[in-house]
């Protein structure tokens, strides 16, 4: 039976959370001038099997530059890293690998896939949807176009849709893996506890299951906990995910705001210790430091600070859910906050990007304007104590 492996299947737990300063849409990717060209010095890990399989495979594509199959294979491996480490510069490496076919109306269906990839990394959800419907339409049998359809409907809220790109994946994958996307879908249209029940039974019985895609059911399982409010089971499964060893920055980040809602800020600073490359994680490292009255939390902000004003300035606007945060809890400017938060919300709608919008209407004192959340709270009967509690807060205060 065809499968396809945690890692490609990833973004349903957050499609866009990974990447705070990813490529604006259009931008042109990052090409060297010549082998020579030095684009970073990082350290040096030779010895490390990953590392040494790249270096590989980027020699051998820029041999052959326009081998389709060489230049999908390594734009993967690029996505695969930025998911690790979170640094977007590898999603411009990814594009650089596809430059040959990047405009062509219809290019080979693994190309179409890995591009739709790209595509959604720069918010263009319409174009990337276009690209997965005809190579699910030529591939019908196509795992990874199947589950990159189902995740960014899920970004979109267009559940039914998301629930349709399930139905798609579930004969071409692992079990676990089916069991999860359908529970994504039921755990926010009213069947929170039966996908908890359905995904925790799917990995138990899952005991060959590889370590990443353990920790793909873990975080989901750990995301559903705490939005039903059981955060005994919601810190067991974060817990259990991390002590799988798998370089994950999704699950630091979904981790360290649970921790941060606990009040542990101290763990936070221990935890994302080695992040400060990956922008998301230094937001939360920020934000820690903060309320820890940690001296690091002035040099952090200035950090982010700087980033964001980088990603204005060349037009970027995919990063407007956690420069929304960045505002409202480190900056104090509500204002700023409800009006990014407002933007983002127009463009994806997680249960995240709803968050930001409460918190910032909330701060605002400006209840019209999370209108939006509490419609989508109430058509999707959607189960999260901290955003029920936060739109009941909202109208009371009217």
């Amino acid at each position: 039976m065809p499968s396809i492996t945690a890692r490609r299947f990833l973004p349903v737990l957050g499609l866009c959370l990974l990447f705070v300063l990813c490529l604006p849409a259009g931008a042109a990717p990052t090409v060297p001038a010549s082998d020579a060209q030095v684009l970073e010095r990082v350290p040096a890990r030779v010895a490390d099997p990953r590392v040494r399989d790249l270096q590989a495979l980027r020699t051998a594509w820029r041999a052959d530059p326009r081998n389709a199959e060489l230049a999908v294979r390594l734009a993967r491996r690029y996505v695969d890293e930025a998911a690790a480490e979170g640094d977007p510069r590898y999603i411009g490496y990814a594009q650089a690998a596809l430059a040959p076919w990047w405009n062509e109306p219809a290019p080979p269906v693994a190309v179409r896939v890995q591009r739709a990839v790209l595509r959604q990394y720069g918010h263009q959800f319409a174009e990337a949807l276009a690209d997965l419907d005809a190579a699910v339409l030529a591939e019908p049998a196509n795992a990874q176009a199947w589950s990159w359809l189902a995740a960014i409907q899920m970004v979109r809220a267009d559940y039914s849709a998301a629930a349709r790109g399930c139905d798609g994946l579930a004969p071409l994958t692992t079990p676990l893996l089916a069991a999860g996307c359908r529970a994504a879908v039921d755990s926010l249209t009213g069947h929170a506890e039966a996908a908890a029940n359905s995904l925790g039974a799917a990995l138990k019985a899952a005991t060959d299951a590889g370590a990443e895609e353990r920790l793909w059911a873990l975080t989901r399982l750990a995301e559903i906990a705490e939005r039903r409010g059981d955060l005994a089971h919601a810190e067991g499964s974060f817990r259990a995910a991390l002590g799988l060893g798998v370089a994950d920055v999704y699950l630091q980040a979904a981790y360290a705001d649970h921790l941060l809602d606990r009040g542990r800020p101290a763990e936070v600073l221990t935890l994302l210790k080695d992040g400060t490359r990956a922008d998301v994680l230094l937001l939360r490292l920020a934000i820690a430091a903060k309320a820890a009255k940690d001296p690091r939390a002035t040099g952090w902000t200035s950090d982010l600070e700087a980033r964001f004003a980088a990603a204005r300035a060349r037009g970027d606007r995919t990063h407007e859910k956690e420069e929304a945060r960045f505002a409202l809890e480190l900056k104090g400017d509500a204002a700023r906050a409800l009006a990014l938060a407002r933007s983002n919300y127009a463009v994806q709608r997680e249960a995240a990007d709803a968050r930001i919008l409460l918190e910032a209407a909330i701060a605002a004192r400006q209840p019209d304007a999370a209108a939006p959340v509490r419609e989508w709270l109430t058509a999707n009967r959607v189960e999260s104590v901290a955003l029920q509690a936060l739109a009941a807060k909202l109208g009371a205060g009217r």
